[in-house]
């Protein structure tokens, strides 16, 4: 079955230096008060900047000094990010972003404790949510900001502490939050980022009133100039300490040299050691060269990226970088993946009712309109990309299908892909289905459902479907790189006997190597006791965000000393 709900990934220039041209004495005095609450400043930048480059030391992970802090302060965290669930999710990055603030707090520590703030765009989605939450404070006015005026609000939504930049000339807009409706990237995203970045700075040296965090941690290339920002503009200013987080490093934010003026940075920035990527400005490469530490998403990917050939032009930088740069695993937000619990399955279960799981494959099955079978039902929830490896998927169906198998896929992408999805429906339209679009019920129930999940990338930083899958007793089938060789463990024999397999794994990413891990896993299928014991092993694996929690917590406090 096919079900088709395709989904969607004038600028500042005197302007931005009108605003950081403004006098620290003037964004001391509030200026107006559009509620009872609310506490107004503007930005204040004297433009002053550096020449020199960061020169930042590697940080080294250690307890916080008892005598520098009192035990009961907390520290105070600033997450800087494009997207968060559950207000805005394109991928994973939203997951990630949403997850941290709960996993940080729910931390047991007798050390001072954690504070995480996020700030984030005003999208139309996130505005209407501050609109429902019902009392927000406008605590930074920014007039003529890149183009419009701006404001940043703050409120507790959902349980989650925003910050939220309200620039409608930015963020206003009908799409998601990089693409208009007809997928095309909105021709001023360096612009639209780069004032989010620049927010991330300003709230990060103080203009809040009463809120100056101890670290700053930007999220990918759209968050990741605010090291730069506090570099060159945050002279003489509280200095925040700063974390960057690459969450995929084949998206960098690499635009024209004709940008740099707009950003409203010194002229010297413009150089090798500063903002200056190739002859253009480069995003990431900026908050590489500016952040105290770098983080990517598992331990694998952060050694993939320091080679040439996973670097992406960025190796270099990276290497020189040395012990600044690790890897922390995500993890999941375990009350909402519970199949105990998930209100979006036909059927919950856990370990020990592993038999209610075929409810939720006849409800699969119903959906993809496939027939019932006890055959293995193989899926795949993903965006539709080469990088994904789902070229090596759709070459590979008619061997999936003779060795008795069947698919379902939830995901878009690219054209060409989708219409040999299409094209395998036709072919096999009881064996293939295919959902063209997001659902997040649709995902949930897949995973509840289907026997084993693919997840053939040529890289990946980490993945969250094959941690998904794990809880779900959906058994990984991975290519052996980034964060899927870090959290799927190989059904071989040793493994399988000592009862600690978690899935399949293949190293080759190739059609070859892809068909042999699927011949592999019929295979196992078939032997019913294996089969329910790789489940069971994938379930009690720690997928949990409390791990990676307190390894962020001691970055956090290893930077502060």
């Amino acid at each position: 079955m096919m079900v088709k709900t395709k989904t969607a990934d004038s600028i500042a220039t005197s302007e931005v230096a009108d605003v950081v041209k403004v006098t620290a004495k003037a964004a001391a005095k509030p200026k107006a008060k559009p509620k009872a609450k609310a506490k107004v400043s503007v930005a204040a930048v004297d433009g002053s900047a550096s020449t020199t480059s960061a020169g930042v030391s590697p940080p080294k992970v250690k307890a916080a000094k008892a005598s520098t802090r009192a035990k009961s302060k907390p520290f105070h965290i600033l997450a800087v990010a494009s997207e968060m669930y559950p207000f805005i999710k394109t991928g994973g990055l939203a997951d990630v972003v949403g997850a941290l603030p709960f996993a940080l707090g729910e931390l047991s520590t007798t050390k001072a404790s954690i504070v995480l703030t996020t700030l984030i765009p005003g999208y139309p989605v996130v505005m209407g949510a501050l609109s429902d939450a019902g009392e927000s404070d406008m605590v930074l006015a920014l007039p003529n900001y890149f183009g419009g005026d701006a404001q940043i609000f703050r409120a507790t939504v959902k349980g989650v502490a925003l910050l939220v930049l309200d620039a409608p000339h930015l963020f206003n807009r009908v799409g998601n939050p990089y693409s208009d409706a007809s997928g095309m990237d909105w021709p001023d995203n360096p612009v639209r980022f780069a004032a989010l970045s620049l927010a991330a700075a300003m709230v990060g040296w103080g203009e809040v009133e009463g809120y100056a965090p101890d670290v700053l941690h930007a999220h990918d290339w759209q968050a990741a100039m605010a090291p730069a920002y506090l570099h060159f503009l945050g002279q003489g200013k509280h200095r925040p300490k700063t974390v960057l987080t690459v969450h995929n490093l084949a998206f960098q934010g690499q635009f024209l040299a004709n940008i740099f003026p707009k950003l409203g940075l010194p002229p010297e920035a413009f150089d090798i050691n500063g903002v200056e990527y190739y002859g253009g400005v480069g995003y990431l490469k900026a908050g590489i060269q500016f952040s105290d530490a770098v983080t990517t998403v598992s331990p694998t990917y952060a050694r993939e990226i320091c080679t040439t050939k996973g670097g992406m032009g960025l190796d270099g930088l990276l290497r020189l970088r040395g012990h600044a740069v690790s890897g922390i695993v995500n993890g999941i937000d375990m009350a909402i993946w519970n199949p105990a619990t998930d209100a979006q399955l036909a059927s919950t279960f856990d370990e020990k009712t592993l038999g209610a799981r075929q409810a939720n494959k006849h409800a699969v099955e119903k959906h993809f309109n496939l027939p019932h079978s006890d055959a293995p039902l193989f899926c795949i929830v993903s965006r539709l990309t080469w990088q994904k490896g789902i070229d090596i998927v759709t070459d590979s169906i008619d061997a999936l299908v003779a060795m008795g198998a069947r698919l379902v896929v939830l995901g878009t992408g690219d054209q060409a892909l989708e219409a040999a999805l299409y094209a395998a429906v036709a072919k096999y339209p009881s064996h293939v289905g295919v959902h063209i679009g997001y659902d997040e019920g649709v995902s949930h129930l897949i995973q509840g459902g289907s026997d084993a999940i693919l997840v053939p990338s040529r890289f990946e930083p980490c993945g969250l479907t094959q941690l998904y899958g794990l809880r779900y007793g959906c058994v990984p089938v991975v290519s052996t790189v980034g964060g899927l060789a870090d959290t799927v463990i190989d059904a071989n024999d040793a493994a399988v006997t000592a009862g600690v397999a978690t899935g399949v794994q293949f190293h080759q990413v190739t059609r070859e190597g892809f068909q042999t891990a699927i011949a592999r896993t019929v295979s196992l299928y078939a032997q019913a006791k294996v089969w329910r014991a790789i489940q069971h092993a994938g379930m009690r694996s720690d997928v949990a965000w409390r791990r990676s929690a307190k390894q962020y917590e001691a970055l956090y406090r290893g930077l502060l000393g």
